[in-house]
C-alpha cells in the first residue's frame, strides 16, 4: 500500500510526457487526426470497462467518448471507433479473438485495457506474455498500440489495491520495454482518488467498474495521450433522444410497458396519451412501501430484466433511507443500474428525483438530494427534478417534461 501511494504522489508532480513513449506511428497518428486528411480507425480493447454495459448507461462508454473527446480538440477529425470489450475477459481471452474482434477492422491504432480480470484469474507473468503477444499482433497487421494500465478500483478479496498497482506496474514496464506509447489510467485515477475522494467514488458503478462519469474521465486522459492536448467532456447530460425506445414504439402503434414506482403508475398513462393520441400503455407498478433502500436494491435486480419493459421511472421515495453516506451512494447507483438492461441500451430508464414527488427535504435531506443529482449525471440517465421554487404538481411536471424531451 505505502509503495503504491508513494508512485501515484510522484506521478502528480511529474509532466504528462514522461508517463507515455511517442512513436513514429503514433506521431503520424496525431497528424492526420489534425489535419482530417484520412480516416482513422481505431478499436478498443479491453473487458468489462471497455465494453458498452450498464455501469457507463448503456450508451456510451470511454471508446465512445474518445471519439467526442478527439473531435473536441481536432474538430476535423474522420475517426472510426469500434468497441472491442468483453465482460469477464482476460488477456488470454484477448489473444483468442483478437483476429475477429480487433484485425478484421484493420486498424490504424488500437487501445489496450485488460488487467482488472487477469487480476483475479491469471498469474502475473502470463498477463506479461500475453500483452506482449497482443502488441505484437497489432503491430504485425500494422496498427499502432496505446496500452492503458486498468483504473484504480476499491479493494475487494479477487482484486486486492496491491495486487491491482502491481499488474499496473507489468503494464508500465511492457510498454517501456517496447517502446509502446502508455496512457496511465490507474496513475489518474489513484490521483484524483487522492485529490478528491468522493469525485471518484461518485465516478465508480462498484467496487471496480467506472460509470459514466469515469469513463468521461478516462476518454479525457486516452485523448491526451493521442492527441498531446488536454481537453474536457463537460457534465452536459445524457444525449437525445431520452426516451427513444417509448416514442418509437408508441408512434408505431404498439404497445409499450411501463414499470414506475408511485405515484408515477398512476401519471404516465395519461401523459404519455397526451404525447401520442391513442397510446397503447400498459403500466406495471413497482411497489416502493415498506422496503428499504437495500432491499429495493435486491427487488431491481429480480424484477427489471426478466420483464425487459419499455420505460421504467425510478422514483425511490425520501423515507426509503440508507444506514449512512457510503450505503446511500451505493444503494442509489445500485437501483439504478439495476433497471437497466446487462448490455447496450435495450430499454428507456428515468430517474424521477423526490422533489418532484415528496415535498420539501428536512435539512437533513439535502445533502441526499443532491446527491443523486451528481449520481444520475454519472450515470448518463434523464432526471425528471423539480426547478427551485416551482409549486406545480408532479402530474404537471410530468407532463411537461414528457413534451420537452419528445416533441
Amino acid at each position: 500500500m505505502i509503495r503504491s501511494t508513494l508512485f501515484v504522489c510522484l506521478l502528480m508532480f511529474l509532466p504528462g510526457n514522461l508517463l507515455r513513449s511517442e512513436t513514429a506511428a503514433l506521431t503520424r497518428i496525431r497528424e492526420v487526426l489534425a489535419s482530417g486528411e484520412k480516416p482513422v480507425r481505431l478499436v478498443a480493447f479491453g473487458d468489462s470497462v471497455t465494453g458498452l454495459y450498464y455501469h457507463s448507461g448503456g450508451r456510451r462508454a470511454y471508446g465512445e467518448l474518445l471519439g467526442e473527446a478527439i473531435r473536441q480538440i481536432h474538430p476535423q477529425a474522420d475517426l472510426t471507433i469500434h468497441n472491442a470489450g468483453r465482460s469477464g475477459h482476460t488477456t488470454a481471452n484477448a489473444l483468442a479473438r483478437i483476429e475477429q474482434d480487433v484485425l478484421v477492422h484493420k486498424p490504424h491504432l488500437v487501445t489496450v485495457m485488460f488487467g482488472l480480470n487477469d487480476v483475479a484469474k491469471l498469474p502475473i507473468e502470463a498477463y506479461r506474455k500475453n500483452l506482449i503477444e497482443i502488441v505484437r499482433r497489432c503491430r504485425a497487421s500494422g496498427a499502432e498500440v496505446v496500452l492503458c494500465t486498468p483504473n484504480a478500483v476499491l479493494t475487494t478479496p479477487e482484486r486486492p489495491l496491491e495486487k491491482v498497482f502491481a499488474y499496473s506496474e507489468v503494464t508500465r514496464a511492457v510498454a517501456r520495454e517496447f517502446t509502446v506509447p502508455l496512457c496511465d489510467v490507474h496513475a489518474e485515477m489513484e490521483a484524483l482518488k487522492a485529490r478528491d475522494p468522493e469525485a471518484w467514488r461518485l465516478a465508480m458503478s462498484d467496487e471496480i467498474h467506472p460509470n459514466y462519469g469515469g469513463h468521461r474521465r478516462i476518454a479525457e486522459v486516452l485523448a491526451r495521450t493521442l492527441t498531446g492536448e488536454e481537453t474536457r467532456l463537460e457534465d452536459e447530460g445524457p444525449q437525445a433522444p431520452l426516451l427513444d425506445f417509448t416514442m418509437t414504439r408508441l408512434r408505431a402503434g404498439e404497445v409499450v410497458t411501463v414499470l414506475a414506482m408511485p405515484p408515477f403508475e398512476t401519471l404516465i398513462g395519461e401523459a404519455l396519451g397526451e404525447r401520442v393520441p391513442g397510446a397503447r400503455v400498459e403500466v406495471i407498478p413497482w411497489p416502493t412501501a415498506g422496503l428499504s433502500r437495500t432491499l429495493l436494491q435486491k427487488d431491481a435486480a429480480r424484477r427489471v430484466r426478466p420483464l425487459a419493459p419499455t420505460l421504467v421511472f425510478v422514483a425511490i421515495p425520501r423515507e426509503t433511507a440508507a444506514e449512512d453516506r457510503e450505503q446511500f451512494i451505493k444503494t442509489q447507483m445500485w437501483i439504478v443500474s439495476n433497471s437497466l438492461s446487462r448490455g447496450a441500451r435495450e430499454w428507456d430508464v428515468v430517474v424521477v428525483h423526490p422533489a418532484v414527488f415528496g415535498g420539501e427535504p428536512e435539512e437533513a435531506e439535502k445533502e441526499n438530494d443532491a446527491l443523486i443529482r451528481r449520481i444520475t449525471v454519472n450515470q448518463d440517465l434523464p432526471l425528471l427534478d423539480r426547478a427551485p421554487d416551482d409549486p406545480r404538481d408532479a402530474a404537471v411536471l410530468l407532463r411537461e417534461w414528457l413534451a420537452a424531451v419528445s416533441p
